[in-house]
């Protein structure tokens, strides 16, 4: 399960998705998301699926580094469509059986709801798979830079968000192998009830928590050495530009976006 935990992971490439500067990507990211929450039809669903397919195949990171990805948070897709199917209240029920009562409107919201993580979680997670850490930085900090004139520490925030994402797949490589390690010792994880497996997990997470605050503090001791003060003066080795290639992007970006609008609006 570990291993299926794909976020802030990169895989390095020559396609145009990988070209395309970061400050593009981050905001194609926005408005795919604002589509997915404005889309209420199996029309505008399926335009953002397409959209979402055609971004995989120029990308070339495989459908199965993306479905993998949904692994870990099935439960929470699965509990977040439960929910909707068996609480919503409508006008025809399809199924009524006990305490048990299934709506139309049930059906059809746990549908597009399961629908819409899905789809976001697979457009987020595409993201970091074709953009480095350092670039989604740059990206983040060239796209809030107007927050500086507030004294809003933007490189500082971009910075910790790096590192932070760029960090998750090193703490699920020690997380596994602390588990391996620790039922060659005998330990048991996948037996007992939910209490018993939760405190099964205490000796993972005591030398883990060790081992996250020790890579902290060996980061911070190697940025104090190579003389580091934040964004003050600091210059970069690759400055972002647009290409015609960005401009393309966000102009098809805005254009499905809009469309998803227009169909919200005649109820498609």
């Amino acid at each position: 399960m570990l291993k299926d935990i794909t976020l802030g992971q990169f895989f390095p490439g020559d396609t145009a998705a990988h070209k395309l500067d970061p400050r593009t990507k981050i905001l194609l990211v926005t408005l795919y998301i604002i589509a997915l929450f404005c889309a209420k039809s199996v029309v505008s669903y399926g335009l953002l699926a397409l959209t979402l397919a055609v971004c995989v195949r120029i990308s070339r990171v495989g459908v199965k580094a993306l479905v993998r990805g949904l692994k870990p948070v099935l439960f929470i897709i699965l509990f977040t469509g439960l929910l909707n199917l068996f609480f919503t209240p409508g006008t025809r029920y399809l199924v009524e059986w006990g305490p048990v009562h299934i709506s139309d409107t049930g059906l059809h919201n746990a549908i597009f709801m399961v629908l819409r993580i899905m789809l976001l979680i697979m457009g987020t997670f595409l993201m970091t798979y074709t953009t480095s850490p350092i670039s989604l930085t740059d990206g983040l900090e060239r796209l809030l830079n107007g927050l500086k004139k507030l004294h809003v520490p933007v490189h500082e925030l971009a910075m910790m968000m790096s590192i932070a994402l760029r960090f998750i797949p090193t703490l699920i490589e020690e997380t596994d192998k602390i588990m391996s390690a620790q039922k060659a010792r005998g330990a048991d994880f996948e037996s007992g009830n939910l209490m018993q497996k939760a405190k099964a997990l205490i000796p993972i997470l005591v030398p883990l928590f060790i081992s996250a605050f020790r890579r902290a503090d060996e980061l911070a001791v190697a940025m104090e050495c190579r003389c580091y003060h934040g964004g003050e003066g600091r210059t970069k080795l690759h400055v972002l530009q647009y290409a015609r290639r960005d401009w393309i992007a966000l102009f098809l970006g805005g254009a499905i976006t809009a469309g998803v609008l227009v169909l919200r609006q005649f109820g498609l």
